[in-house]
């Protein structure tokens, strides 16, 4: 049995999705020591609080700050150049448990400290994360605005310094990767077994999963649909026509997802792999200037399981066409070549890590 410590972004839902998702996997096979910050560590510090099996270990993290509308730019610089400037501090309280510890493997899910720190003990890392497809896609089916943002952003994820020596990119499409990136492994998203476990079945419902700061006309919009929908991620609140507001539950969600008969909700990478692998047609409504998640919206049309438009833009008559084309939507994954779990091939990354830890290349 060998001990992995997995390092983790403590802020958005996939980082901590995707940890657990190789957690059940990997556990009782080998040793698993959880290193996050933040939102990451109070959802996985839950999950796992009377586990004998896996640890959670707090460190310093990234925060991302938000004002009640958008992200707070300034304010989250401040912070992260706060974090770079104690970076050494940092590492060196990592090498010191590296050192004591000896872990076989580190595998990093877009979280720079542990990486830094494996370096200098000499532990191979791994890179598992979604962020990575900017620097080793192939994006060149994109509108230039988004290969732009892709390029620009390619220069922070080398910032981070990871610098691993092995990449595997989880996304829900896999386009080619770039000259040069050959020995990087494209996986689907990463499932978690509650997921894996249901079976889809069709219902008669919508789910939505929408931000708290979300237009009023977004919910008229729905309303207007006259089907049932079920909304998630604004709180409990009273029925409104044929809206129910679900709080959030793990078990609810899921179930609610595997037996709906479409999804609408913004456009991240975890929730459209979870919607895709249960074959459920998206309408996917990222805001103008999330730009990774416009990105995820243009694949999203592109290989035919749904369509989208712009959170500020969208109207009635947009809601009204995906209803009405959404069988065609559904129709396609009866030919789909994409594997939308890609749980065993990461996996089998890291074992093939494991057994063989200095005979890959940076990718």
């Amino acid at each position: 049995m060998a001990t992995i410590y997995f390092s983790v972004m403590g802020e958005g839902r996939g980082h901590a999705a995707r940890a657990r998702s190789m957690v059940e996997r990997l556990r009782g096979e080998h040793r698993m020591v959880l290193f996050t910050s933040h939102d990451a560590l109070a959802f996985l510090s839950k999950e796992y609080a009377d586990d004998p099996e896996v640890e959670v270990v707090e460190i310093p993290g990234l925060r991302f700050c938000y004002t009640e509308k958008k992200l707070a730019l300034l304010r989250t610089i401040r912070e992260g150049l706060a974090l770079w400037v104690r970076l050494g501090r940092h590492t060196s309280t990592l090498e010191k448990r590296l050192r004591s510890d000896r872990p076989d493997l580190v595998v990093a899910d877009f979280e720079p400290l542990m990486p830094r720190a494996a370096r200098r003990v000499g532990v191979p890392v791994l890179s598992l994360d979604h962020q990575h497809f900017m620097t080793t896609y192939d994006l060149s089916s994109l509108p230039l605005r988004l290969r732009w943002w892709a390029w620009a952003m390619s220069w922070a994820v080398w910032m981070f310094g990871i610098g691993q020596e092995k990449t595997v990119v989880s996304a829900f499409y896999k386009p080619p990767l770039r000259r040069g990136c050959e020995n990087v492994t494209q996986v689907g998203p990463l499932l978690r077994p509650a997921l894996r476990d249901r079976t889809p079945t069709r219902g008669e419902h919508l789910l939505t999963y929408l931000r708290k700061a979300t237009p009023p006309r977004i919910l008229d919009m729905l309303e207007g649909l006259d089907t049932p929908v079920r909304v998630y991620g604004l709180g409990p609140r009273a029925p409104r026509g044929k809206l129910t507001f679900c709080e959030i539950s793990e078990s609810g969600f899921l179930d609610d997802l595997a037996g709906c008969d479409a999804v609408i909700a913004a456009a991240g990478n975890q929730l459209l792999g979870e919607a895709l692998y249960f074959g459920k047609p998206f309408f996917a409504l990222p805001e103008q200037k999330h730009h990774e998640q416009c990105i995820n919206a243009h694949f999203l049309k592109q290989m035919g399981y749904g369509d989208w438009r712009a959170i500020e833009r969208v109207g009635a008559d947009d809601f009204a066409a995906f209803m009405q084309n959404r069988e065609g939507f559904r129709a396609n994954f009866a030919n789909k070549t994409e594997s939308f779990d890609g749980t065993e091939e990461a996996a089998a990354a890291i074992d093939a890590m494991l057994f063989s830890p200095r005979s890959m290349t940076g990718d």
